[in-house]
C-alpha cells in the first residue's frame, strides 16, 4: 500500500501543563510510542513540530515537518499533506497512549472507495486517528481558505467512511493530568 504517517506533535498542551510527547508511560515517550505503531503500517513516518530540536533524540528514520509557530491542527495537517507524495496518510496526534501497531496496520483493510476513513465515538469525529487520500487535499485546502478551523464541521461536510472500532480505548487521548494517571501502571 502507498501510504506514509503523519505525527502531530505541535500542540502546546496547555490542559496537560507540560509537553504531551514528552511524558511516558512504561518509560517510552508518547511520541516514541506513537510512532512504533506507526510503524506496523509504514517506514515513512513525517512528525509535525515547531520542537524538532526536542524530539529529534527520540526518535530516528522519521521526516521532518517544520511548523513557524505552533497552529491548530487541520493547518498543521493540510501543510504536511502538501508535502507528502503517497496516496494515503495515515494521521495520528501524539498522544494516544493505548495505539496498537497491529490495531493500525488492521485498520488499513478498511481503506476503501471514499478518501477518509476515520474513527468517531459516539459523539465526534476522531480526525487525529484516521486515513485520507491525496485527493482529499483541495477541499481541504480551501476549507482553511474560508478561515475555517474545525476538524469536525469539515468531516462533516466530507464523505468519510468510519472506522471499525472494536475497542474504544484506543482512541482515549490523554490531554490532563488525571488522563495520565489513567495510563500509568
Amino acid at each position: 500500500m502507498n501510504l506514509s504517517a503523519i505525527v502531530l506533535a505541535g500542540g502546546n498542551s496547555s490542559r496537560m501543563g507540560q509537553d504531551k510527547a514528552l511524558l511516558e508511560i512504561d518509560g517510552v515517550p508518547l511520541l516514541e510510542r506513537t510512532c512504533d505503531a506507526a510503524r506496523h503500517c509504514t517506514d515513512l513516518i513525517y512528525i509535525v513540530t515547531s520542537w524538532r530540536d526536542r524530539y529529534e533524540p527520540m526518535v530516528s528514520d522519521v521526516q521532518w515537518i517544520e511548523e513557524s509557530s505552533p497552529r491548530s491542527p487541520i493547518v498543521g495537517f493540510a501543510e504536511a499533506l502538501e508535502q507528502v507524495a503517497t496516496e494515503w496518510v495515515l494521521l495520528l496526534a501524539c498522544d494516544l497512549p493505548r495505539l496498537r501497531g497491529e490495531t493500525l496496520k488492521q485498520w488499513t483493510t478498511q481503506l476503501a472507495e471514499v478518501s477518509i476513513v476515520v474513527a468517531k465515538t459516539e459523539q465526534r469525529w476522531e480526525p487525529l486517528c484516521g486515513f485520507y487520500h491525496r485527493d482529499c487535499l483541495p477541499s481541504l485546502q480551501r476549507y482553511i481558505a474560508q478561515g475555517q478551523r474545525s476538524f469536525q464541521h469539515w468531516l462533516d461536510a466530507e464523505v468519510v467512511q468510519e472506522l471499525v472500532v472494536s475497542d474504544r480505548q484506543i482512541l482515549f487521548n490523554c490531554n490532563t493530568p488525571d488522563d495520565l494517571k489513567q495510563c500509568l501502571p
